[in-house]
């Protein structure tokens, strides 16, 4: 196998496997997880003391 031809199918392995996780992270599906996952800081809040506010 010729250097060159094995960089071009690690080239293509890598750019389907960055489509992959793009179309995961940008599914439908994912949408709901990936709120909750952002509301996580705000949801137990407390101050510097440890009590909740």
């Amino acid at each position: 196998m010729d250097i060159n031809l094995a960089r071009s199918v690690v080239t293509v392995l890598l750019l389907l496997a960055f489509i992959g996780i793009v179309a995961w992270a940008w599914s439908g599906k994912r949408k709901q997880a990936f709120d909750e996952a952002a509301r996580l800081p705000f949801d137990d809040e407390t101050d510097a003391a440890g009590t909740s506010k």
